[in-house]
């Protein structure tokens, strides 16, 4: 409630280069759709109520035994691949042998749940508004950062806390009162700890075992990154399984999903979260209205200004082996363009028969043949896919709108949505490079 306050990471500034909203749900929602979605899923079984105990790999598959939390029951799941997204401290992770490499920040650092509608009603002053970074110098950059849980009445809170706080020996109602800038009515529902570091598993597969979201990254809750990078591991691994157990994906193709999400997830820690941080710390060591007004003013409307921290964030696997295009190498560190560019995310664009061409994708690769493409082009490239046994669906759309925006008149686009290749005359054995062969 200060005076010295600013829009950041205002994601709305990049809302044209995605075809679907930004949404912010409770966590109890987004499970509760995605239960209800498995369910409706052929062949998925769910089991609540089990861990894994043990698991071991051959040539053939994975075996996995699960234990009954409370019981005595066991089975043995036998699969081709085992994914292990069992969180930050995975059974899979460490059963299958794979290291991680850690950062510790030292701090202890306080979950808080509660509810308070008079706090809403004070934040009435910032329309829209989801989430809030507090910055106070005493904390070393190091956020106080409130969200919203159901809007209009529940909140969590994250902040540094000296050693040894407990739910009993710490004032935590005051402690809100001091972030938010004023007292306010509130009840506390839940306090919990944990420790501040960054996480990173040191291979995303071994063998037949693969890991993704917490289990193979875990980093402070800044900004969204978490979830959004679990539900791209997920998206980036879930077709390559796919090829590979529909016969045309490769080990090389499996490999590529480490090197592309983890790449992506390096990048997320060095060149945003720590950033933030880091640069935090600077500004409130270096300027303070206390002690020259003017100067933090300054420095203030700059930070103000510079909306870097969106427009930079833009995950991408330019680079990697299984696309063709300019060099380079996985990374979260890019920019938002309308042209379709080897390794990045298509953006969206209507097509002339009004659809979206993300309503056109489909789940298999997708050649995107626009206004001038050659059919012989066209041939050539759905000749290398039935030669290559790569399922390929095309597109074709004569309007000059979609031609236009995405700089080329063929894009081979993946099942995730990123683009493999763009240009006029596909290369050859493109298909093949897609696959990893």
């Amino acid at each position: 409630m200060s005076d010295y306050h600013y829009n950041w990471l205002d994601r709305s500034k990049v809302r044209d280069f995605y075809f679907t909203r930004n949404l912010r749900l409770p966590q109890y929602t987004t499970e509760e759709i995605l239960r209800r979605r498995a369910a409706e899923v052929a062949g998925v079984d769910i089991l609540y109520g089990w861990q894994g105990v043990a698991l071991e790999q051959d040539i053939a598959g994975v075996s996995l035994t699960i234990a009954e939390r409370q019981g005595e029951g066991q089975r043995v799941l036998r699969g081709r691949y085992l994914v292990g997204c069992d969180g930050s401290h995975s059974f899979t992770r460490q059963a299958a042998g794979i290291t991680q490499t850690q950062e510790d920040h030292n701090r202890l650092m306080a979950l808080v749940v509660f509810t308070s509608v008079e706090l809403d009603d004070l934040l009435k002053r910032y329309p829209g508004k989801a989430f809030y970074s507090v910055l106070n110098p005493k904390y070393d950059g190091y956020w106080l950062f409130f969200g919203r849980v159901d809007h209009g009445r529940s909140w969590f809170f994250h902040a540094p806390v000296p050693p040894g706080t407990t739910a009993e020996n710490f004032d935590f109602p005051a402690f809100l009162h001091e972030a938010v800038g004023q007292p306010f009515d509130l009840t506390l529902d839940y306090v919990g700890f944990w420790d501040m570091r960054f996480a990173q598993a040191d291979a995303y597969r071994k063998g037949r075992v693969f890991i993704a979201g917490d289990a193979a990254h875990s980093h402070p809750p800044y900004g969204g990154y978490g979830i959004n990078s679990g539900l791209e591991d997920a998206t980036n691994l879930g077709w390559k399984l796919a090829a590979a157990l529909q016969g045309w994906g490769t080990e090389a193709l499996l490999d590529s999903y480490h090197t592309e999400r983890h790449g992506v997830f390096a990048s997320t820690i060095r060149d945003f979260i720590a950033r933030f941080i880091r640069e935090d710390r600077d500004f409130l060591r270096k300027y303070a209205p206390d002690r020259d007004l003017a100067d933090f003013t300054a420095h203030w409307d700059a930070r103000s200004a510079d909306t870097s921290e969106v427009t930079a964030f833009e995950p991408h696997y330019q680079g990697s082996s299984i696309v063709d295009g300019a060099p380079g190498s996985p990374s979260s560190l890019g920019g938002h363009e309308r042209r379709a560019r080897a390794g990045h995310h298509l953006a969206p664009q209507p097509l002339s028969d009004g659809r979206n061409v993300f309503e056109a994708l489909g789940a298999d690769h997708a050649l995107l043949a626009l206004a001038d493409a050659d059919p012989a082009a066209i041939t050539a490239l759905e000749a290398q896919a039935a030669a290559a046994g790569v399922p390929l669906n095309v597109i074709r759309d004569t309007g000059a709108a979609a031609r236009e925006a995405y700089g080329a008149p063929l894009i081979l686009i993946r099942p995730d949505q990123f683009v493999a290749w763009a240009g006029k005359t596909p290369p050859v054995g493109l298909m093949d490079r897609v696959r990893g062969a």
